[in-house]
């Protein structure tokens, strides 16, 4: 069932642009019972789709102002199929691969070639001891990460602002939430974290939430503690079947974001038992098809905004 709302349930389309999501969480929930015994399942396909064309008509109009049309270069080093998925976008662009074995010096040539014609980003964490102190539109760099941990203005990882996203566009409030982080990544779930429990008085987004952050060594009966608990369980562990029908509790929201490959390659779970849990969740994002297109448009979204601020930078 791929599909953003269903008829089944009162929902209304708000004048922002965002679906409201009768979630339990919301003031004014749908309620499970004789109607309906399963989670909405919230499409991230349709969500992307409303910020896809916000970037077209961006972009559009950058290059209509007499700006050049902006293109993307990803630089993957990596030997993760995972990372390399082709993508449709507004954005003109190039997937370069590389090998987790590169040098430093060999992509740092690579990157200097390409800095004079492209909007590049590298996908972090580099291998091994390879470390480049430069920006890039998926930001990681250090200062969006300090920006961000101080609550000041930053662009956001595409990842945890595509989770934002989802959140905020279904209506699931956060205000005062428990919330459980299920991994420690410094891309995806360490910067979530950080949106989720930033004050409501600060610039940018801000969830004012209660988070609890686990890893792969929480055991996973101290994990059912908190997420038993918790109004919006968000996994991306990469850990299959982490969470389970029994550890969440009757309507919470589900945010679905780890990739696994599992039985053969092409074959992709994530961290949820997805056909367990939507029989008690209130809604959930699928794998695929949830929060992987959120991704990909918050990358075009970045690429757009970086290239106004170096426009402004150098002029």
């Amino acid at each position: 069932m791929d599909h953003l709302i269903s008829d089944l349930f009162s929902t209304s389309f708000l004048s922002s642009g965002a679906y409201e999501l009768r979630c339990s969480l919301h003031p004014h929930p749908f309620h499970r019972g004789a109607v309906r015994n399963e989670a909405v399942v919230i499409s991230g396909r349709k969500l992307a789709q409303q910020i896809k064309q916000e970037v077209r008509q961006e972009v559009e109009e950058w290059v209509a102002s007499g700006n050049k049309w902006l293109y993307l270069s990803m630089n993957l080093v990596s030997e993760n199929p995972a990372s390399n998925s082709p993508a449709d976008v507004v954005i003109n662009g190039e997937t370069i691969m590389k090998p987790a074995s590169i040098s430093e010096e060999e992509l740092l040539n690579l990157i200097n070639k390409l800095n004079n014609n492209v909007d590049g980003l590298i996908q972090l964490p580099l291998p091994g001891v390879l470390m480049i102190e430069r920006p890039d539109v998926d930001d990681f760099h250090v200062i969006n990460v300090g920006r961000m941990c101080l609550d000041q203005y930053s662009t956001l990882p595409a990842t945890s602002w595509g989770v934002w996203e989802i959140i905020k566009q279904t209506g699931i409030p956060t205000l005062g939430k428990n919330v459980v982080v299920a991994g420690r990544s410094k891309n995806v779930e360490m910067p979530v974290a950080m949106l989720l429990r930033t004050d409501g008085t600060h610039e940018g987004p801000r969830g004012d939430a209660t988070v609890t952050i686990s890893h792969g060594y929480t055991p996973k009966e101290q994990l059912k503690k908190h997420t038993i608990l918790a109004d919006i369980v968000i996994s991306a562990a990469g850990i299959p079947n982490l969470i389970t029908a029994d550890m969440i509790k009757e309507g919470a929201a589900i945010i679905n974001v780890g990739i696994n490959r599992v039985q053969d390659p092409v074959t992709l779970v994530g961290d949820v038992d997805f056909e367990g849990v939507r029989q008690k969740a209130g809604c959930i994002t699928p794998v695929p098809g949830g929060v992987g297109p959120k991704t990909v448009v918050m990358l075009m979204k970045n690429t757009i905004i970086t290239s106004k601020e170096l426009e402004v930078a150098t002029n």
